[in-house]
């Protein structure tokens, strides 16, 4: 098995990032998110590479002076269970501590997952109303949402 090593994605990564979250986005799991969109925010992304392909990817969405959000998490079926996924979100809120953000956001299907990873359940009625109405309303799921929010306190 190669090693697995994490960076700051380039723009010709976007169709290899497209490629891994299709079938979640398909799913529902994931929200899309336009080859634009992701250009626009490539800033924000941490991939998760093996050899020279990109196996998992996410990303820490600057909401406000104080919160920021992890958002598109996912890895690749066939490298599950290898703490892929845990290194990019602790990656995540390194970079979000570096850049003094106080709370980090996530919704999520996997609640277990986030809370090994410190994250409490809060109410939705917490979330900041323009998170919910700038992502939410691209969902498939809207407006019967099932997610769990979850909020981690760094500073």
């Amino acid at each position: 098995m190669e090693k697995i090593f994490y960076r700051k994605p380039k723009l010709t990564d976007i169709p290899a990032m497209q490629a891994i979250v299709a079938d979640a986005v398909k799913d529902g799991i994931i929200l899309p998110r336009s080859d634009d969109e992701i250009a626009t925010n490539i800033r924000s992304y941490i991939v998760a590479q093996s050899g020279e392909k990109i196996v998992g990817y996410v990303a820490l969405h600057i909401h406000s002076m104080r919160l920021a959000e992890i958002r598109s998490l996912i890895v690749d079926a066939s490298y599950r269970g290898q703490g892929i996924g845990k290194e990019l979100v602790r990656q995540a809120l390194e970079e979000g501590k570096a850049l003094a953000v106080q709370e980090v956001l996530s919704l999520t299907y996997d609640k277990k997952f986030f809370e090994h990873l410190g994250f409490q359940e809060i109410a939705k009625e917490d979330i900041p109303e323009h998170k919910i109405w700038q992502d939410c309303i691209k969902c498939i799921h809207f407006p019967v949402c099932n997610e769990i929010a979850m909020m981690k306190k760094l500073f």
